[in-house]
């Protein structure tokens, strides 16, 4: 199939699919007349691409997949070298969320500290610091 056809089936662009091969993760054949060719290991090794991607692995951590996928494994993450990108993410993945519970508790100490400041307010008392006086402006 031509650049095109395999983009259209990969739910990609041409453009994308060239970024891929100037990365050496995409290799196009070339027919008599000059234009790339592809087969559908090729749309395979696009799926597996996006896939990482969409699960938020960059460009360069798709590589181990895709050399475990032409070097004939039914699966991109079948060879070590994948697993151990697999662990890697996990790892970060485990970080990123450590580090928003911590976001979030302190978050959530403001929050109380908040409602419990102007739950001390009495009525009456005075005006609050966080609005503005317009008419003062004028």
């Amino acid at each position: 199939m031509r650049i095109g056809e395999l983009a259209e089936r990969a739910g990609t662009t041409a453009r994308t699919l060239r970024y891929y091969e100037s990365r050496g993760l995409l290799h196009a054949r070339r027919a008599e007349n000059g234009y790339r060719t592809y087969d559908e290991s090729d749309l395979r090794l696009i799926e597996q691409i996006r896939t990482l991607q969409d699960f938020g692995f960059d460009l360069e951590e798709t590589r181990p997949f895709v050399d475990c996928l032409r070097a004939g494994h039914p699966a991109g993450d079948s060879c070590p070298a994948s697993l151990a990108v697999y662990r890697r993410k996990l790892g970060e993945l485990d970080a990123l969320i450590d580090q928003l519970r911590s976001v979030r508790a302190e978050v959530g100490a403001q929050l109380a500290r908040a409602e419990l400041e102007a739950s001390a307010e009495l009525p009456g008392g005075p005006e609050p610091r966080c609005e503005l006086n317009w008419e003062d402006d004028r």
